[in-house]
């Protein structure tokens, strides 16, 4: 299902709707960037997800797919999702948290996991 992200964000806190646009825009920047948006969420992919998010409440919540384990100081928790792709969800509640370490972090799941990992 693919919708539009100001339809998803109608209604949402306007804080939260804020930091999903920039969000957003890091994850645009990266490149040729399919756009997924479903009614609970927002995903982004190559030829595989490899970030999606989703506002709960007043935070905007990620989770970024990459090819190993990080620790970030807004890491909610991180798991393996395949044999070789862990997800790390994070929330964020201000602006100056989406910073370069996630712009970083995006380009490397951008870079290893949007491709495939076959």
């Amino acid at each position: 299902m693919t919708g539009d992200v100001d339809e998803y964000a109608a209604g949402l806190d306007d804080a939260a709707v804020e930091l999903l646009y920039l969000f957003r825009d890091r994850v645009l920047a990266l490149g040729d960037v399919d756009e997924r948006v479903h009614p609970s969420e927002v995903a982004w992919a190559r030829a595989r997800v490899f970030a999606t998010a989703f506002i709960v409440s007043s935070r905007l919540e990620v989770a970024i797919d990459l090819l190993r384990r990080v620790e970030h100081p807004r890491l909610r928790e991180s798991f393996a999702t395949t044999k070789k792709v862990w997800t790390h969800r994070m929330f964020f509640t201000a602006a100056d948290q989406i910073d370069d370490v996630i712009g970083e972090l995006l380009a490397e799941a951008f870079d290893t996991v949007g491709p495939g990992t076959r």
